[in-house]
């Protein structure tokens, strides 16, 4: 087993990039393994970590064809669907409601005044 090399927060050497810095070059990681990471120290907690790959060894993104542009508007519009009532609800339901507001919040129905 090897171990990482470790840089601090913002020293790392040229030549490599985290997920987020190949994606925004058009690269992604190409199936290689974590080449080295980067810790930045936080007070009484653990520290956070972001993990590197090499810029060398990076491949093209693959581009969109129509099929995963297809799967992907399908997927979003599964996100929009309530599963109580089964209505596009026009947004994405929020996970920690897990329903529509309408469904996760029913107004209370207009008892009738009595005189």
């Amino acid at each position: 087993m090897s171990t990482l090399p470790v840089f601090r927060w913002h020293l790392a050497p040229d030549g490599y990039a985290t997920r987020r810095q190949l994606r925004a070059r058009g690269l992604r990681p190409g199936g290689q393994e974590v080449a080295a990471q980067l810790e930045r120290p936080r007070r009484r907690r653990p520290p956070l970590i972001a993990y590197l790959y090499r810029v060398d060894l990076a491949k093209p993104v693959r581009p969109m064809t129509d099929a995963r542009w297809a799967a992907l508007a399908r997927a979003n519009a599964a996100r929009r669907i309530c599963p109580a009532c089964r209505r596009d609800a026009g947004y994405v339901i929020p996970a920690s409601l897990g329903m529509c507001t309408p469904c996760a919040f029913p107004r209370p129905s207009h008892a009738p005044r009595s005189a």
